[in-house]
């Protein structure tokens, strides 16, 4: 039960993810090289075409996992071509994390691919599969962070380096997101089947609820300011600094006007 037993047209890759990656290679070019004549401009195209590059990638991540694990059903769902179109919620998938990013600068995990688990034997293959996701938003983080805890910024330009640096801020909040121990998220998917059958039972009708409660929780000033100081420690941690994070998003939001300070530091 592994690709084999899929068709070849359901592992193809779509034309609408192929776009994407295009879009993402021009405007990286763009804001690489200072093309386009408003940088917020070609940094905000950059950084969403990547975001939901990303988005596809995690839901990707989801479906191959299940393929192996036994749920053949997944190709001729369309999961393994990386159209985010195909998504059982394409609202919940890509839609709201987009608008999510563009009104707050946080990386909202979104749903879902839908997973035959009846067809998956193996408390570890249920948690893996839920894992898959997330895994996929730190890896895509590793690689964004990767000049910086390299010391490998010398050449990268400053517009390009701010981009990166927002967009490993969105990909650290989807990871630690999607990881919270929520129902309805993939960190509870991971603890998920090795609960009692009670406790499932019990916590099963609060699941389509959960991502509300944590956007509800991340509108607490308290909550808000404790999350994006983890989220600031981490990144810390991986070389971006608070200038970096601050210009990025300031620059990401070009409609509201860049600060002084972003267009004149190195």
């Amino acid at each position: 039960m592994t690709t084999a037993a899929t068709r070849r047209s359901d592992r193809r890759i779509s034309p609408v993810f192929a776009g994407l990656l295009a879009v993402t290679a021009v405007t990286g070019w763009a804001t690489w090289t200072g093309f386009a004549e408003r940088p917020g401009v070609a940094v905000f195209l950059f950084v969403t075409a990547a975001w939901i590059v990303s988005l596809c990638l995690h839901e990707y991540a989801h479906a191959r996992t299940a393929l192996h694990s036994g749920d053949i059903t997944v190709g001729a769902k369309g999961y393994l071509t990386l159209n985010p179109l195909k998504y059982t919620h394409a609202l919940l998938s890509i839609v709201l994390p987009v608008i999510f990013v563009i009104m707050g600068g946080i990386g909202l995990p979104g749903g879902a691919v839908f997973i035959e688990r009846g067809r998956i034997r193996g408390r570890w293959r249920h948690s893996l599969i839920s894992a898959a996701g997330p895994l996929t938003n730190v890896l895509f983080a590793a690689v964004c962070t990767a000049p910086f805890w390299l010391h490998a910024l010398d050449g990268i330009p400053r517009d390009f380096r701010y981009a990166l640096a927002f967009l490993a801020l969105l990909q650290v909040t989807a990871a630690i997101l999607n990881f919270l121990p929520v129902p309805g998220l993939d960190g509870y998917g991971v603890i998920e089947p090795w609960l009692s059958y009670g406790v499932k039972r019990q916590v099963e009708p609060f699941a389509p609820f959960g991502l509300l409660f944590v956007f509800a929780l991340l509108w607490v000033p308290s909550v808000n300011s404790a999350f994006f100081d983890v989220i600031g420690s981490i990144l810390h941690a991986l070389g971006i600094d608070d200038v970096d994070q601050y210009c990025g998003h300031e620059l990401y939001r070009f409609w509201q006007g860049t600060n002084a300070y972003c267009s004149v530091s190195p």
